[in-house]
């Protein structure tokens, strides 16, 4: 049995939550790979919202368990409270035992480096991502399994300032108090030590079980570390590859990949975004979108499809599918555009550029359509949603699988 594996393929806000909430009713197991609580996945059902920032989207499945690979980055806080909202984790949750910790002072130093840069700023989460992907590679993270021994983890925790003294001055910042420090450390662990696992093994063992398990990420391709519109990305690796650096699997062991990609545009925080409409219809998308970051409330940039940014990810991840979502905001418009390409220089591309702050959008205009929302076949669709989608599936290079026609997991086309 493969490991499927559903990623984001724009700046993330996809709608990832909502499809692997569909898909893992289906499987045995639903594994987070990289990330923090800095991404944020909302899933409705019947009307009641849920917001995940850590916790796998499979845990709505009673059935399925969940596990939290090695990259992610843990913010034991947001765990604990995430654990809490539902009922019987024990058995249900497994989180890695060589994920790393984010703490307080990795928050802070997020914040006031963030703040440093003034106009230059990143626009980060300020949720200390950066900081503990930074100590990781560094070899100075701390790890989930060390909750086990905190006075170990202690020792490490005083080390660590003392060799980073000179970086809290600079930054204003105050020394760590050591005993509200440990005294965290002592719950964090009472909480948490149950769930703490061998990861890794555990998904050897389900893999050779045949049993079924479903690979999701957070934020989307083009904020990937190597690959996305550096600077302005986050710290991990958001392509598919990053599946496997995050749980230990081979690539022989990925199986279907899904790219979950929006029917328009959205960006958080700083960037280039050449389909970015500064007008009424961005403004529009956004109010119908609903497009609020679920983790930091931030509103979010609207624009145009972008297809060469589409195509360049599903070519990187190498997607066999494509899943459309929020096909219904774009109801009502009457004509909706398309990026089919880059003008840089003067010259036409349609490649992804390094450098995409260059670039100006090449655009077609396709008419728009009156209802798509709540439609649960192809059939039930406007023929210019039909053909939007079409459109869509032509210039990206992979199928359309899937279409969202609203929030609800019951809304979507499967084909």
């Amino acid at each position: 049995m493969k490991a499927d594996l559903i990623v984001g393929l724009q700046w993330g806000d996809e709608g990832k939550g909502k499809m692997v909430d569909l898909l893992a009713q289906k499987y045995d197991f639903v594994v987070r790979y990289q990330g923090g609580h800095n991404a944020g996945h909302t899933i409705v059902i019947d009307g009641d919202k849920y917001a995940l920032h850590l916790m796998p989207s499979g845990v709505l499945n009673p059935k399925a368990k969940n596990i939290i690979g090695n990259g992610v980055v843990v913010f034991p806080e947001q765990i604990i409270k995430e654990i809490k909202q539902f009922d019987n984790m024990q058995d249900r949750l497994f989180i890695s035992s060589k994920a790393h910790l984010i703490l307080d002072y990795h928050i802070e130093i997020d914040k006031a480096k963030e703040a440093a840069k003034g106009d230059k700023a990143i626009g980060t989460t300020g949720r200390g991502i950066g900081p503990c992907y930074s100590d990781k590679i560094s070899r100075n993270g701390l790890r989930v399994g060390e909750l086990k021994d905190p006075q170990k983890l202690m020792r490490k925790i005083e080390e660590h300032y003392i060799a980073n003294k000179d970086l809290f001055k600079t930054l204003g910042l105050d020394a760590p108090n050591y005993e509200a420090i440990r005294a965290k450390i002592e719950h964090f662990k009472s909480e948490l030590e149950g769930y703490i696992t061998d990861t890794t093994a555990l998904i050897y063992k389900t893999i050779e079980e045949d049993k079924k398990m479903l690979l999701e990420g957070a934020q989307g391709t083009l904020l990937d570390i190597d690959h996305g519109t550096y600077p302005y990305v986050t710290s991990s690796s958001t392509v598919a590859a990053g599946a496997c650096i995050g749980t230990g699997l081979s690539p022989k062991d990925i199986g279907t990949v899904t790219g979950i990609i929006k029917a328009y545009c959205t960006r958080v925080g700083n960037g280039p975004f050449p389909t970015e409409d500064f007008g009424a219809d961005g403004d529009r998308l956004a109010e119908k979108g609903h497009e609020f970051g679920t983790t930091t409330g931030r509103k979010r940039r609207c624009g145009w499809f972008d297809a060469v940014a589409g195509k360049f990810a599903a070519r990187i991840n190498g997607c066999d599918d494509l899943a459309v979502m929020k096909l219904d905001v774009l109801d009502g418009l009457k004509e909706i555009k398309i990026c089919v390409a880059y003008e840089i220089d003067g010259k036409t591309v349609t490649d992804f550029p390094d450098e995409l702050g260059l670039v100006k959008p090449v655009y077609e205009t396709l008419p728009g359509w009156e209802k798509s929302e709540g439609a649960r076949k192809w059939e039930e669709l406007p023929k210019n949603a039909q053909q939007y989608l079409l459109k869509i599936e032509k210039l990206v290079g992979v199928k359309v699988s899937m279409v969202s026609t609203s929030p609800d997991r019951n809304d979507t086309i499967v084909l």
